[in-house]
C-alpha cells in the first residue's frame, strides 16, 4: 500500500490548518507556500475536506479556510480514509469487496488482515492535535540547539 500526494498533502493541511488556527481564515495560498503545495492541487484537497465538513470555508476578502473542529478530533486514518478511500493492503479487505472465491483456502488471507490491523490501529491512534504537538516539541528542540 503506498499513500498518495493527495492524502499526504490532505493529512499536512489539516496540521497546517490547526498550527495556524487564530480565529483567523487562511488563505489557500498562505498554506500552498508554507506546504510547498501548487495551489491548484491544494485547493482541490481543500475541496474534499470542505465537502466532508473538515474544515469550513469562508468567502470573501478575509475569507479562507478554517479547521472545522478541535485537532483532538481527527485523527490521520480519517483523514486518509477521505482522501485514498480505503486502506486495506489487498482488494479482498475492501469493505465493499466481492467474497474471494478463494477465502477458504488462502494461506497467505490472515497476514492480510494482520499488516490491515496494524495499519488502521496506526492512523487511527494519532490525532491532528499529536501531530502539532509533535511539531511544537520539535521547534522548542531546534530553538534550544541554538
Amino acid at each position: 500500500m503506498k499513500i498518495s500526494t493527495k492524502g499526504r498533502y490532505a493529512v499536512r493541511v489539516m496540521l497546517d490548518l490547526a498550527l495556524h488556527n487564530n480565529g483567523e481564515c487562511i488563505k489557500v495560498k498562505d498554506i500552498a507556500a508554507r506546504q510547498e503545495i501548487s495551489e491548484k492541487y491544494l485547493e482541490q484537497i481543500i475541496a474534499i475536506l470542505n465537502k466532508a465538513g473538515y474544515v469550513k470555508s469562508v468567502r470573501g476578502a478575509q475569507g479562507g479556510y478554517k479547521i472545522a473542529r478541535e485537532p483532538q478530533e481527527y485523527t490521520v486514518g480519517m483523514i486518509l480514509r477521505l482522501t485514498e478511500g480505503s486502506l486495506a493492503p489487498v482488494a479482498c479487505l475492501d469493505a465493499n469487496a466481492d467474497e474471494c472465491n478463494r477465502i477458504d483456502t488462502c494461506e497467505t488471507l490472515e497476514v492480510w488482515k494482520k499488516l490491515y490491523t496494524a495499519i488502521n490501529n496506526v492512523v487511527d491512534s494519532v490525532t491532528v492535535a499529536d501531530l502539532v504537538k509533535s511539531h511544537n516539541e520539535r521547534i522548542e528542540a531546534l530553538d534550544f540547539s541554538i
